[in-house]
């Protein structure tokens, strides 16, 4: 059974469609366990950055609070500003105190979605900073940041979720938190906490299911900045410890990695790894 696969952008895609054309799995697609055994390898290999970034960006701001560190450098992630050590400066500063100069500064660093994504996200970040108090640390265990994750998505899931707190943005600052623990990241292997589940994740993980390679189905859908879908947070993360389970030598970030690779439509992704 032939599949219609999006034009390969990356390495990773590459491989995944060559894995679909040898077939041999379910429904005629792709072998189960390669398909694993890529998304883990190409997963390890983009993380491999995600760790240096984090420990730079952090190195470089030891007074700040980290949360505010951690959030600047998802925004870059989740592609609504360029990744650069002046961009979280300028995040740091305006979450720490609030004013024109550091908001001017985070908006200058805008790529194709423009600069008001930028401001709306930092507007919804202050709000849910000034109602959660989150620990002075990051946390150095799976339950407690599991903890403070449930504070932060108590908070957006009230009468008054800011706006553009969308997936990605409700839970890649807890990502990131991760990359900053490589130990403790290298311990997660099934939620919680969870990671984002929507935009290429969301895109991935319906590409396995639709080749046979996931059963389950995920929820959301591919725009991650706009709505918050509670369920999807859960579901697709239990897809994504379903893909990690079978597997030694991987958490679930490195499968996350692997299905961003995936399901990403980013002409730069083939520069990333």
């Amino acid at each position: 059974m032939k599949y219609s696969l999006p034009s390969p952008l990356n390495q990773t895609q590459h491989e995944f469609k060559r894995l679909c054309e040898l077939g041999s799995g379910l429904k005629g697609g792709p072998a189960d366990g390669k398909v694993r055994e890529l998304l883990r390898s190409s997963g390890k290999r983009l993380n491999i950055v995600g760790f240096e970034i984090m420990s730079e960006h952090l190195e470089t701001f030891p007074d700040a609070n980290p949360w505010h560190v951690c959030f600047a450098v998802g925004l870059s992630w989740g592609h609504l500003a360029k990744l650069d050590v002046e961009f979280t400066r300028a995040v740091v500063e305006l979450l720490q105190h609030w004013n024109d100069d550091s908001l001017r500064d985070a908006r200058s660093f805008h790529i194709e979605r423009g600069p008001q994504p930028i401001e709306e996200s930092l507007i919804g970040a202050s709000m849910l900073f000034s109602r959660v108090a989150l620990p002075a640390e990051l946390p150095t265990t799976l339950p407690r940041l599991q903890q403070a994750q449930d504070l932060w998505l108590g908070a957006i899931l009230g009468p008054e979720r800011p706006r553009y707190i969308g997936s990605w943005n409700a839970t890649a600052m807890f990502m990131t938190a991760l990359f900053a623990k490589p130990k403790l990241a290298a311990e997660h292997v099934k939620p919680p906490p969870v990671l984002p589940p929507g935009g290429p994740i969301y895109a991935g993980l319906q590409l396995l299911h639709e080749t046979g390679v996931l059963f389950g189905k995920p929820e959301g859908n591919e725009l991650d900045d706009y709505s918050f879908e509670p369920g999807a947070l859960y579901i697709n993360n239990s897809l994504l410890a379903e893909l990690c389970s079978s597997l030694t030598d991987c958490s679930l970030i490195d499968i996350h990695g692997g299905i961003y690779m995936l399901g990403t439509r980013d002409p730069r992704s083939d520069s990333w790894t």
